[in-house]
């Protein structure tokens, strides 16, 4: 699969020494909840906020030849479950993905409802690499009491969870810092990747990551021209998490290039180190991956 966007990209990692990408924001979900969430998008609705036109609507098997072909090695399918009942389905449609794409990471997902402590420690117990929790799109809160169950399992295992908490595009009652901070009160060995760096509460999230040992930050959309700008005073302090920051990209739904993320993150000056840490090596790290 050629697509325009593979040069750019390619020369960005080659140029940073990198065996390819390492990307923990991708998504891959089943054809007719994909079909759902790009209707949503299309809408620009009130979950949405703003015109919102999707660059890579192709297909999984011509998406996932995209993204051999750019040199992004490893990207999770991060499934997300918006109402009881979901999960199961979506997790089992993301372990056969994993069957057929090996270099993919084994995603799950749950939600607040009876079972689910009992179907997220068989996931744990079977290999699943990585959750997504989207509690703008689920509608509940992180320290939900149905939940109780869950995070204890999942703090004892060390499995991540990417968590979009911040109220980026759109918040509700449910967004924000609040109840990810109550949950790490309880929880304080999670390991947690914060989706599109916490924005727009970038600050508040950021403070979890520095806090807390086992806390990280995805870049996804964020430092893009798409976005609301990141707080410049907060910059520096990224020199410091360096350790703690995750590329993520949002790849398939998003309104630009790939490519852009990646010049966006090479914007902040922060250093090819830095690059390095961020677009391989804390990815890598996190997840026991190999070229």
């Amino acid at each position: 699969m050629t697509d325009p966007d593979v040069p750019a990209v390619r020369e960005f990692w080659q140029g940073l020494g990198l065996p390819g990408l390492f990307d923990v924001h991708v998504h891959f979900l089943p054809p007719n909840i994909q079909r759902a969430v790009y209707a949503v998008f299309d809408a620009a609705g009130p979950k949405i906020g703003r015109e919102w036109p999707i660059r890579y609507r192709q297909d999984h098997a011509e998406r996932v030849e995209i993204l051999r072909a750019m040199g992004v090695r490893h990207f999770p399918t991060l499934p997300y479950a918006h109402k009881p009942g979901v999960a199961a389905y979506l997790n089992d449609w993301a372990a056969g993905f994993k069957r057929d794409v090996p270099e993919s990471l084994w995603s799950a997902t749950f939600y607040p409802e009876d079972g689910a402590a009992s179907y997220v420690g068989a996931a744990v117990e079977a290999g699943v690499e990585v959750f997504k929790l989207h509690l703008q799109v689920g509608e509940f809160h992180v320290d939900d009491p149905l939940l109780d169950g869950v995070w204890g399992q999942l703090e004892d295992s060390g499995t991540p969870v990417v968590l979009h908490a911040g109220s980026g595009p759109v918040g509700n009652e449910f967004t924000g810092p609040a109840s990810t901070e109550r949950l790490l009160r309880r929880h304080p060995r999670l390991a947690l990747v914060l989706a599109h760096m916490g924005a727009p509460e970038c600050a508040e999230f950021l403070a979890l990551a520095e806090r807390y040992d086992e806390v990280r930050l995805d870049t996804t959309m964020v430092f893009t021209d798409f976005f609301p700008a990141y707080p410049a005073d907060l910059v520096p302090r990224l020199r410091d998490v360096a350790h703690k920051v995750l590329l993520g990209s949002d790849f398939p739904t998003i309104p630009y290039p790939y490519a852009h993320q990646l010049e966006g993150l090479a914007r902040l000056d922060l250093g090819d180190d830095w690059l390095r840490a961020v677009c391989w090596e804390n990815g890598s790290r996190l997840f026991g991956a190999r070229p």
